[in-house]
């Protein structure tokens, strides 16, 4: 793509004030949540990234730092890049500092102009001046023209011009952080503290902060990121040559490849405008049944995909009929349909186009609506993919072999459907008998508890809201669904009733907007068995329900661990320290006391009464919604915990003994 280094005032451009993002900040990092605080740091972070896309600067660096005098654990983000640096001179529009306008003011910045920058991750320059007006406090450096230049803001607003300082004054702001920083010849330095006030925590997690900078190390090959936590006391450093490539070999990492990673990238340019898209893609199969598809636009993953992914589908399932039929692997009536291409696939799509050009669904780009984005993939991955399965023919065979298994699989698993459900029973026509049903007909006030035991069952039964809440019993536990198709659900008894009661299907037949409860509970005994049985639960549907997590509807009980009891009150408590601090309490009032403590090992042990109050009434009890907030991870952790192999399991159990709780 073609560049320039002409970055100045004059190619900044103003829209308006920052106002709105104070008044309503999810519709520009999408919550104020765990969530929208590690958007901030996205959005900094991306703006560095923006400059090594455009061809300058090869070195990023993030710190996470405690905030003086703030209790522990509130931290602040510095970001490090030697870029071209902000501009600093006058903007001819406003009569200010370029520097200013561009943190100061929402839909202000280089992005707009194809003269700075032909790909960016930030959409119109909103990025930088929503962090700002999101902070309580934010500095910026700049390094141009062998000087620094500084700008302070607080909720936005900058409390001086933008002055000169010296290297020394730098030095002393942040020892940390200038280190290398005063090395540069051009660069900038942002460090902020995201407002408490507006965010619902001030805790950056290590963790989050590791994968957003992986991710986007795996993406920029030949970049260099440092990662620098004083809080977590870490320091890590992220280099990739191979670029996605390598990102496709981690993902695949606890499973066995059929193949080696297939790459292809080029430009493609549109015939009427002439404006060009980078595309790469890198994509292998391997034996398990998931597929794992990672998408990205100019650095920002698209988790809910969009144009360029439907590109790389079409041209996947063209390129592979195409040399199926050619070379006689498979009949017109065998062949495969998209669905049966997804069976062991990890891929990455990365597209980098005009920023200003790019579309995406919301401000939090989740999804990518460019047609021309779809253009782009087809060509350039349909063109790469041919080549390879003509210079790689085992390999070749080998994916033709794999998508056709799958094909067999899913009429074997229709068949197996039709066999053992009849006249769309799978749908709910018919509820199963074991299921303690409901009143209630509308889903979103509707909720069943999944338990394990008939003895548990009919507590649960006999304690419940017959209004809204409903009950299905298990009987013993569950199959293991980590490697399972959809003909062994079907026909493993309790999984078939437990899809018929909650009436929206599986799979491919999946309707979420026919699922009868919007809240499915698992609740099981506190202790090792009932831990087991909840993970074969959230097994099940991390796999093959994934959308009511997506949705938000699984729940999981946190029925007590202890009555306390002393004259005649009981105090329900969920772990060892609430025990031992309400005894404590107890006694503080009450010397001498020797309260009575009752451990419940299953929830058979509880009366009705007991498990009402405790678990199921909503005005007391406690749930733990189950989300997906980094499904490469979750999909490791599954693989490792739930699948055939013993030694990754075995090494993931040896390295986390010592935090272990025994219940012995």
């Amino acid at each position: 793509m073609v560049v320039t280094n002409q970055y100045k005032a004059s190619e900044i451009k103003v829209l308006e004030g920052l106002e709105p993002v104070r008044k309503r900040p999810g519709m520009y990092i999408g919550s104020t949540d765990a969530r929208g605080l590690h958007h901030l740091a996205k959005e900094i972070l991306d703006n560095a990234v923006d400059e090594a896309l455009a061809g300058y600067g090869k070195v990023i660096q993030l710190y996470h730092t405690q905030v003086e005098g703030e209790e522990s654990g509130v931290g602040a983000i510095t970001v490090v890049d030697n870029g071209r640096g902000i501009p600093v001179d006058i903007h001819p529009q406003v009569g200010v500092s370029a520097l200013e306008v561009v943190m100061t003011t929402l839909h202000a910045g280089g992005k707009f102009e194809e003269t700075a920058y032909q790909a960016s991750g930030g959409l119109h320059g909103v990025g930088s001046s929503a962090v700002n007006a999101l902070s309580s406090q934010m500095i910026v450096i700049v390094r141009r023209d062998k000087k620094f230049y500084i700008q302070e803001y607080s909720i936005g607003k900058p409390k001086y011009a933008v002055k000169e300082i010296k290297e020394s004054e730098v030095k002393q702001m942040f020892p940390l952080q200038s280190k290398d920083f005063v090395k540069y010849e051009t660069g900038t330095l942002v460090y902020f503290i995201p407002d408490k006030s507006l965010f619902s925590t001030n805790l950056f997690n290590h963790n989050t902060l590791i994968e957003i900078i992986r991710d986007r190390a795996y993406l920029m090959a030949g970049l260099y990121f440092q990662l620098t936590d004083t809080i977590a006391e870490v320091e890590q450093h992220y280099y990739f040559e191979g670029g996605i490539r390598s990102l496709v070999e981690h993902l695949n990492m606890l499973k066995k490849p059929l193949h080696e990673v297939i790459y292809t990238s080029g430009t493609w340019e549109d015939e009427t405008t002439h404006k060009k898209i980078g595309v790469e893609v890198a994509m292998q199969y391997n034996d398990s049944y998931a597929e794992k598809l990672e998408s990205y636009a100019n650095v920002i993953k698209t988790p809910d995909g969009g144009t360029h992914l439907t590109g790389f589908r079409m041209a996947l399932n063209k390129v592979l009929k195409d040399y199926a039929l050619k070379n006689n692997l498979a009949k017109e009536k065998e062949l495969f349909t998209t669905e049966d291409l997804r069976e062991g696939l990890t891929a990455v799509v990365f597209i980098k186009m005009p920023s200003n050009d790019i579309q995406f669904e919301s401000q939090t780009k989740s999804k990518l609506n460019n047609s021309e984005a779809q253009s782009a993939v087809y060509s350039i991955f349909k063109d790469g993919l041919e080549v390879f399965l003509e210079e790689n023919p085992k390999a070749a065979r080998i994916l033709i072999e794999k998508v056709m298994l799958a094909a067999k699989a899913r009429m074997a698993a229709r068949a197996a459907k039709d066999a053992v459900i009849r006249k769309g029973a799978l749908e709910g026509s018919t509820l199963p008998g074991k299921l303690a049903d409901c009143q209630s007909k509308e889903a979103a006030d509707s909720e069943i508890y999944i338990v394990e035991g008939d003895s548990a069952g009919g507590t649960v039964k006999q304690g419940r809201d017959r209004r809204f809440q409903a009950v299905y019993p298990l009987r013993g536990k569950i199959l293991n669904t980590e490697r399972a198709r959809l003909d062994k659900i079907v026909a493993f008894e309790e999984l078939k009733n437990l899809v018929i009661a909650l009436g929206a299907g599986i799979g491919e037949t999946f309707k979420p907007e026919k699922l009868r409860y919007h809240r499915i509970i698992l609740m099981n005994d506190a202790d090792v068995d009932g831990e087991h049985i909840t993970t074969l639960g959230l097994t099940f549907f991390y796999r093959h329900l994934p959308e009511v997590i997506k949705q938000g509807f699984l729940y999981i009980a946190m029925p007590p661990l202890f009555k306390v009891s002393f004259n005649k009150e009981n105090h329900y408590v969920y772990s060892d320290d609430e025990r031992d601090q309400k005894v404590k309490e107890i006694q503080t009032k009450y010397p001498n006391a020797n309260p009575v403590i009752q451990r419940f090992k299953g929830l058979g042990e509880m009366n009705p009464e007991q498990l009402w109050d405790t678990t199921m009434n909503p005005d007391t009890r406690i749930l733990k919604k189950v989300t997906i907030d980094d499904a490469t991870k979750a999909d490791h952790t599954f693989e490792t915990l739930m699948g055939d192999d013993v030694p990754p399991r075995k090494k993931f159990i040896q390295s986390r003994a010592k935090l272990a709780n025994l219940d012995v």
